[in-house]
Protein backbone atom coordinates (compact mmCIF):
# COMPACT_ATOMS: atom_id res chain seq x y z
CA UNK A 1 0.00 0.00 0.00
CA UNK A 2 2.74 2.41 0.94
CA UNK A 3 4.66 1.66 -2.27
CA UNK A 4 1.60 2.37 -4.42
CA UNK A 5 0.96 5.69 -2.69
CA UNK A 6 4.59 6.79 -3.12
CA UNK A 7 4.64 5.80 -6.80
CA UNK A 8 1.38 7.62 -7.42
CA UNK A 9 2.81 10.79 -5.90
CA UNK A 10 5.99 10.40 -7.95
CA UNK A 11 3.99 10.04 -11.18
CA UNK A 12 2.10 13.20 -10.25
CA UNK A 13 5.43 15.02 -10.09
CA UNK A 14 5.95 15.08 -6.32
CA UNK A 15 9.71 14.61 -6.05
CA UNK A 16 9.62 14.76 -2.25
CA UNK A 17 8.80 11.03 -2.21
CA UNK A 18 12.07 10.05 -3.90
CA UNK A 19 13.96 9.88 -0.61
CA UNK A 20 11.25 7.71 0.94
CA UNK A 21 11.34 5.26 -1.98
CA UNK A 22 15.12 5.03 -1.80
CA UNK A 23 15.07 4.53 1.99
CA UNK A 24 12.44 1.82 1.60
CA UNK A 25 14.42 -0.34 -0.84
CA UNK A 26 18.08 0.75 -0.73
CA UNK A 27 19.29 -1.79 1.88
CA UNK A 28 17.85 -4.75 -0.07
CA UNK A 29 19.15 -3.52 -3.42
CA UNK A 30 22.59 -2.81 -1.95
CA UNK A 31 22.77 -6.31 -0.44
CA UNK A 32 21.81 -7.74 -3.83
CA UNK A 33 24.49 -5.69 -5.58
CA UNK A 34 27.11 -6.70 -2.98
CA UNK A 35 26.45 -10.30 -3.97
CA UNK A 36 27.37 -9.49 -7.58
CA UNK A 37 30.11 -6.90 -7.08
CA UNK A 38 33.80 -7.46 -6.38
CA UNK A 39 33.78 -4.81 -3.65
CA UNK A 40 31.42 -2.69 -1.61
CA UNK A 41 32.23 0.51 -3.49
CA UNK A 42 31.19 -0.90 -6.85
CA UNK A 43 28.11 -2.41 -5.21
CA UNK A 44 27.16 1.03 -3.88
CA UNK A 45 27.67 2.50 -7.36
CA UNK A 46 25.46 -0.19 -8.86
CA UNK A 47 22.75 0.37 -6.24
CA UNK A 48 22.77 4.13 -6.81
CA UNK A 49 22.71 3.64 -10.57
CA UNK A 50 19.74 1.30 -10.13
CA UNK A 51 17.73 3.98 -8.37
CA UNK A 52 18.69 6.67 -10.89
CA UNK A 53 17.55 4.47 -13.78
CA UNK A 54 14.32 3.50 -12.02
CA UNK A 55 13.39 7.05 -11.09
CA UNK A 56 14.16 8.34 -14.58
CA UNK A 57 12.05 5.57 -16.11
CA UNK A 58 9.10 6.10 -13.77
CA UNK A 59 9.22 9.85 -14.38
CA UNK A 60 9.48 9.54 -18.16
CA UNK A 61 7.37 6.49 -18.99
CA UNK A 62 5.25 5.78 -15.98
CA UNK A 63 5.22 2.37 -14.38
CA UNK A 64 2.80 -0.39 -13.53
CA UNK A 65 3.61 -3.51 -11.56
CA UNK A 66 5.65 -4.29 -8.49
CA UNK A 67 8.28 -1.60 -8.00
CA UNK A 68 10.48 -3.90 -5.90
CA UNK A 69 10.68 -6.50 -8.69
CA UNK A 70 11.32 -3.68 -11.16
CA UNK A 71 14.25 -2.48 -9.01
CA UNK A 72 15.76 -5.95 -8.81
CA UNK A 73 15.55 -6.31 -12.58
CA UNK A 74 17.32 -2.98 -13.05
CA UNK A 75 19.91 -3.94 -10.41
CA UNK A 76 20.56 -7.25 -12.14
CA UNK A 77 21.02 -5.58 -15.52
CA UNK A 78 23.16 -2.81 -14.01
CA UNK A 79 25.41 -5.37 -12.32
CA UNK A 80 25.67 -7.35 -15.55
CA UNK A 81 26.57 -4.20 -17.49
CA UNK A 82 29.18 -3.22 -14.91
CA UNK A 83 30.56 -6.75 -14.93
CA UNK A 84 31.07 -6.58 -18.67
CA UNK A 85 32.81 -3.24 -18.47
CA UNK A 86 34.65 -3.00 -15.14
CA UNK A 87 34.61 -6.29 -13.30
CA UNK A 88 36.89 -8.92 -14.71
CA UNK A 89 36.21 -11.63 -12.14
CA UNK A 90 34.09 -12.47 -9.11
CA UNK A 91 35.49 -11.75 -5.70
CA UNK A 92 36.86 -14.67 -3.68
CA UNK A 93 34.92 -15.63 -0.55
CA UNK A 94 37.67 -14.59 1.87
CA UNK A 95 37.80 -11.08 0.39
CA UNK A 96 33.99 -10.82 0.34
CA UNK A 97 33.86 -11.38 4.09
CA UNK A 98 36.22 -8.43 4.64
CA UNK A 99 34.16 -6.14 2.39
CA UNK A 100 30.86 -6.66 4.23
CA UNK A 101 30.43 -4.22 7.06
CA UNK A 102 29.88 -5.99 10.34
CA UNK A 103 27.64 -3.12 11.42
CA UNK A 104 25.12 -3.84 8.65
CA UNK A 105 23.72 -7.00 10.18
CA UNK A 106 26.31 -8.72 12.28
CA UNK A 107 28.01 -12.03 11.87
CA UNK A 108 24.79 -13.95 11.27
CA UNK A 109 24.12 -12.12 8.01
CA UNK A 110 27.69 -12.72 6.82
CA UNK A 111 27.53 -16.39 7.75
CA UNK A 112 24.22 -16.73 5.87
CA UNK A 113 25.64 -15.04 2.78
CA UNK A 114 28.78 -17.17 2.78
CA UNK A 115 26.80 -20.38 3.37
CA UNK A 116 24.44 -19.59 0.49
CA UNK A 117 27.43 -18.79 -1.73
CA UNK A 118 29.21 -22.02 -0.76
CA UNK A 119 26.21 -24.26 -1.41
CA UNK A 120 25.19 -22.59 -4.66
CA UNK A 121 28.67 -22.47 -6.16
CA UNK A 122 28.10 -25.73 -8.05
CA UNK A 123 24.81 -24.53 -9.59
CA UNK A 124 24.50 -22.86 -12.98
CA UNK A 125 24.24 -19.04 -13.01
CA UNK A 126 20.46 -18.92 -13.45
CA UNK A 127 19.84 -21.34 -10.59
CA UNK A 128 22.23 -19.38 -8.35
CA UNK A 129 20.31 -16.21 -9.15
CA UNK A 130 16.97 -17.84 -8.38
CA UNK A 131 18.20 -19.19 -5.02
CA UNK A 132 19.66 -15.79 -4.14
CA UNK A 133 16.48 -13.91 -5.02
CA UNK A 134 14.26 -16.39 -3.20
CA UNK A 135 16.16 -16.99 0.02
CA UNK A 136 18.50 -14.04 0.40
CA UNK A 137 16.24 -11.29 -0.98
CA UNK A 138 12.95 -12.98 0.02
CA UNK A 139 11.26 -12.39 -3.33
CA UNK A 140 8.15 -14.32 -4.31
CA UNK A 141 8.21 -16.67 -7.29
CA UNK A 142 6.20 -14.20 -9.38
CA UNK A 143 8.65 -11.40 -8.58
CA UNK A 144 11.63 -13.61 -9.46
CA UNK A 145 9.93 -14.41 -12.75
CA UNK A 146 9.54 -10.68 -13.47
CA UNK A 147 13.12 -9.86 -12.47
CA UNK A 148 14.69 -12.59 -14.60
CA UNK A 149 12.19 -12.39 -17.45
CA UNK A 150 11.43 -16.11 -17.40
CA UNK A 151 8.17 -18.03 -16.86
CA UNK A 152 7.17 -18.70 -13.27
CA UNK A 153 7.09 -22.46 -13.94
CA UNK A 154 10.75 -22.26 -14.96
CA UNK A 155 11.56 -20.46 -11.71
CA UNK A 156 9.74 -23.16 -9.72
CA UNK A 157 11.42 -25.99 -11.60
CA UNK A 158 14.91 -24.49 -11.35
CA UNK A 159 14.45 -23.76 -7.65
CA UNK A 160 13.25 -27.29 -6.93
CA UNK A 161 16.22 -28.76 -8.82
CA UNK A 162 18.68 -26.42 -7.09
CA UNK A 163 17.32 -27.31 -3.66
CA UNK A 164 17.66 -31.01 -4.43
CA UNK A 165 21.30 -30.49 -5.43
CA UNK A 166 21.99 -28.47 -2.28
CA UNK A 167 20.31 -31.17 -0.19
CA UNK A 168 22.57 -33.78 -1.80
CA UNK A 169 25.60 -31.62 -0.95
CA UNK A 170 24.47 -31.38 2.67
CA UNK A 171 23.92 -35.15 2.91
CA UNK A 172 27.38 -35.69 1.43
CA UNK A 173 28.96 -33.60 4.21
CA UNK A 174 27.53 -35.76 7.00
Amino acid sequence: MREEMLLKKLKEGDESVLEQLVCLYYPDILRYCIWHAPDRYLAEDAAQETFLKAINYVGACGFSGKFKAFLYKIALNTCRDMQRSKWSKRIPLDVMEEEISYDDGGFTEIEEMLAIRAYTRELDDLSQEIVLLRFRQNLKMREISEVLGIPMRTVQSRLRTALRRIEMQLKGEK
